[in-house]
């Protein structure tokens, strides 16, 4: 049943059409040949990224992890998107991440959600990033006059110094009050940071948009990798590095998609690492499948074999998942154990008791 759920829920049908179109375009387009076609090359690809051995309960909720900051630095940051917007008339939506989290998106939310999926499992992990092998060497050091920069094309153009460079984007189809809009792809990395421009494909981008691209974008999307990453680490350093807590959770909010987990400590296509063991996990995804059965508020409390304790909450929309190693508690002791977690990390969140 899992295994069925991370094919279906994992939005396959979404993601055909965010690079595909709509079926009904197919059909437009050639028929029933030109779906089956289209189908057939789509699943060939898609279902060899699916590792379903490291499949969990991320894999299922598929949402969007959000990367926390200040006021200040997000204004930066959209002050920003709003320049190069302006710089890059063509533009027609920006997307911006950090850290492989989203931090903004003019995208509808079914959009972003298969972008982001296809960003950070596919395309990021594709390419290493330049600056571990030593930031002392900026991408465009060598090139007379350019201010140094970090920046890079994931997709587009290989290298801006070959005038035979080829400018193809991916395409995608994204959703619009009106259609479905076909728009070029072009995602842009400096550091940590990522942004993704749509244009439409109305328009050819030629390699001198992609240099003047280049230009604008690099050097202020490296200055502000840089400005994100030492803010992140004021503030870390201000909310204090507390010991290891007591209990680890997974919460998912089904309204605006957002996830957050602190018992996946690393997330590759093919790799789930993990800090609970693989039984704890089964027991997640177990009270998931309960709680899709039912409309109605719930909470779940379930003592592992292992004296571990593992509570599920959902909520008008929202579920939160906790494991508690506190062997000796009893249900009274645990249900306060959640209370104080709700308050702590979800102080404007409302839980029913």
């Amino acid at each position: 049943a899992a295994t069925y759920m991370v094919i279906i829920t994992c939005s396959s049908i979404y993601c055909i059409i965010l690079f595909n179109g709509t079926f009904q375009k197919a059909m437009e387009d050639g028929g029933s040949r030109v779906l089956k076609e289209r189908l057939e090359k789509f699943f060939h690809r898609y279902l060899q990224t699916l590792h379903l051995q490291s499949c969990d309960l991320l894999d299922v909720f598929c949402g969007i992890s959000f990367f926390p900051l200040d006021k200040m630095t997000y204004l930066k940051i959209q002050s920003f998107i709003n320049r190069m917007e302006e710089s890059l008339s063509i533009v027609k939506y920006t997307v911006f991440l950090y850290n492989d989290q989203l931090i903004w998106s003019g995208l509808e939310q079914d959009d972003m959600r298969i972008l982001y999926k296809y960003l950070t499992t596919s395309l990021f992990p594709r390419h290493i990033e330049p600056e571990l092998a030593g930031r002392d060497s900026p991408i465009h050091a060598e090139i007379p006059g350019n201010l140094q920069h970090y920046g890079r094309f994931l997709t587009g153009p290989l290298n801006l110094n070959d005038p035979e460079a080829k400018c193809r984007f991916p395409k995608i189809f994204v959703n619009t009050e009106t259609a479905y809009e076909e728009l070029h792809l072009i995602v842009y990395k400096a550091m940590s940071a990522a942004v993704c421009f749509m244009i439409d494909t109305s328009v050819q981008p030629t390699l001198e948009f992609c240099r003047k691209l280049d230009s604008i974008v690099g050097p202020q999307l490296t200055v502000l990798a840089s400005d994100i990453c030492e803010q992140y680490n004021i503030n870390k350093r201000i909310s204090g590095s507390e010991k290891e807590p007591q209990f680890k959770f997974i919460y998912f909010n089904h309204m605006n998609l957002a996830e957050k987990s602190t018992i996946h400590m690393r997330r590759t296509p093919s790799i789930s690492l993990t800090s609970v063991h693989p039984d704890l996990m089964k027991i997640l995804g177990d009270i998931n499948s309960d709680f899709t059965r039912v409309d109605d508020d719930e909470e779940i409390i379930v003592k592992a074999m292992s004296d571990y304790w593992i509570v599920g909450k959902k909520s008008d929309q929202r579920e939160l998942y906790v494991i508690l190693n506190q062997k000796n508690a009893n249900l009274i002791e645990v249900n306060e154990e959640v209370k104080k977690l709700c308050a702590t990390q979800f102080n404007n969140i409302f839980f029913l008791d």
